[in-house]
C-alpha cells in the first residue's frame, strides 16, 4: 500500500510503500476513503508535541470500509463503513479508566500518533474505539466529525447550560460547533485573527450573532468561551470577555504559553479549564445529537498524496471549514496494494 509517512519529526511527509497491515485479535482492517486534516496532525509534524512513534503515519479523522476482522471483533462486519477517532485505545485498568474517564487514561494510544493513522490506503484500528457513521453524511463530509466534531462537542458540554458562547478560532471545530449551538438556541460570537474578514464572514454565514477580532471587546459579556486556536494570549482575552461565574474552555491538545494576567480576570468565580481527548460516550452522544438536524461540514478536498499541501493550508489558515484527504484510484503510483 501507499502512505504519507512522517519519517522524522519536524520534516515533511513523504510517500512510502508499505505492507498492508493485518488486524490483531480485537482490530479491524480498514480501506481508507477519507481522512480529515486536524491541527493536532500539524502539531505532531511541526514538533509542538513530542514524538511518540517514528516513523508514523498521521491522521485521526478517518472514514473507511472494513476489509478485515480480528477473531475477537464484535459489532462490525466486512463492508461496514466505520469512523476512527483520535482515541485509539486505553488500558482499561488505571484509576481513570475504572472511573469511566478513559479520556484521561494513564496509558492511552492515539491514532496517528502512537498508532499509524489514516494518511494511507489501509490501516488497522481497535474496533472497540471505532464508530459507525450515520448514512446521511458521505465520506468527505463525515471525516471532520471524527475529531473537530467530537472534541468540539466535548468542549461545548463543558460550558454547561449557557445562553451566550464565544468561539475563539473559527476553524474546523468551530464551524461544526456553531451549528449545534444555534440549533439549541444559543447566541454565538465568533473571534478570529485580526483582519481575517473572510473567516468572520464565514462565521456569519453559519449563524454567528457577531464576529470580530479575538482581542476586541465583544458587544455583550459571554456566559462561556471555548478557545480552539493554540494561542495562549487568548486566555486572558477570553476571561476578560466572560462574565462572573462563566467558564473558559481550552479545547486544544497544545497551546503556546499562557501569559501572566491579573487575578481580577479570574476572580468572580470564573472557571478556566482544559479538555483532554474524548471518550467513546462523547462520540455516541455527538452522533446522536447531530441526527436531530442537518449539520453541514465545509470540507476542502485534497488528494491523499498532497497531504503536505493540505497541512500547509491548515497552518496558514487559508481555507474555511476543514481540509480532508480523499483516497481515489490513480492518486498514488500503482494505487492497488
Amino acid at each position: 500500500m501507499w502512505a504519507m509517512s512522517l519519517q522524522k519529526p519536524g520534516g515533511e511527509l513523504s510517500l512510502a510503500k508499505l505492507a498492508v497491515p493485518l488486524p490483531g485479535p480485537e482490530e479491524i482492517q480498514i480501506r481508507v476513503r477519507a481522512c480529515g486534516v486536524c491541527r493536532t496532525d500539524l502539531h505532531i509534524v511541526d514538533q509542538d508535541l513530542p514524538a511518540h512513534k517514528s516513523p508514523v503515519i498521521p491522521g485521526h479523522e478517518v472514514v473507511g470500509e472494513v476489509t478485515g476482522l480480528g477473531p475477537e471483533v464484535r459489532g462490525f462486519s466486512i463492508g461496514d463503513r466505520v469512523g476512527v477517532p483520535w482515541l485509539g485505545s486505553t488500558c482499561h485498568h488505571c484509576p481513570y479508566c475504572l472511573d469511566q474517564r478513559e479520556n484521561l487514561c494513564d496509558n492511552p494510544q492515539f491514532t496517528g500518533y502512537d498508532r499509524d493513522g489514516g494518511y494511507a490506503q489501509y490501516m488497522v484500528a481497535d474496533a472497540r474505539y471505532c464508530f459507525a457513521i450515520p448514512d446521511k453524511y458521505d465520506d468527505l463530509h463525515a471525516a471532520p466529525l471524527l475529531c473537530a466534531g467530537l472534541i468540539g462537542y466535548r468542549a461545548y458540554l463543558m460550558t454547561g447550560n449557557v445562553q451566550s458562547i464565544g468561539l475563539y478560532g473559527f476553524g474546523a471545530a468551530a464551524h461544526i460547533l456553531i451549528q449545534v449551538a444555534k440549533h439549541q438556541g444559543k447566541r454565538v460570537l465568533a473571534f478570529t485573527r485580526p483582519d481575517d474578514m473572510r473567516s468572520q464572514d464565514f462565521a456569519r454565514s453559519l449563524g454567528a450573532d457577531w464576529a470580530g477580532d479575538s482581542m476586541q471587546e465583544p458587544p455583550v459579556q459571554l456566559d462561556a468561551a471555548i478557545i480552539f486556536a493554540p494561542v495562549g494570549d487568548l486566555v486572558p482575552a477570553a476571561l476578560r470577555a466572560t462574565r462572573k461565574g462563566g467558564v473558559v474552555v481550552c479545547a486544544g491538545i497544545h497551546m503556546s504559553n499562557i501569559p501572566s494576567f491579573p487575578y481580577s480576570l479570574l476572580w468572580g468565580e470564573r472557571v478556566l479549564r482544559s479538555v483532554a481527548n474524548l471518550t467513546r460516550a462523547d462520540g455516541e452522544a455527538f452522533f446522536s445529537a447531530i441526527q436531530e438536524f442537518d449539520l453541514h461540514t465545509s470540507p476542502t478536498a485534497f488528494p491523499m498524496h498532497e497531504a503536505n499541501r493540505a497541512l500547509s493550508a491548515v497552518r496558514n489558515g487559508s481555507i474555511d471549514g476543514a481540509a480532508v484527504l480523499v483516497m481515489k484510484d490513480g492518486w498514488f503510483p500503482h494505487s492497488a496494494p
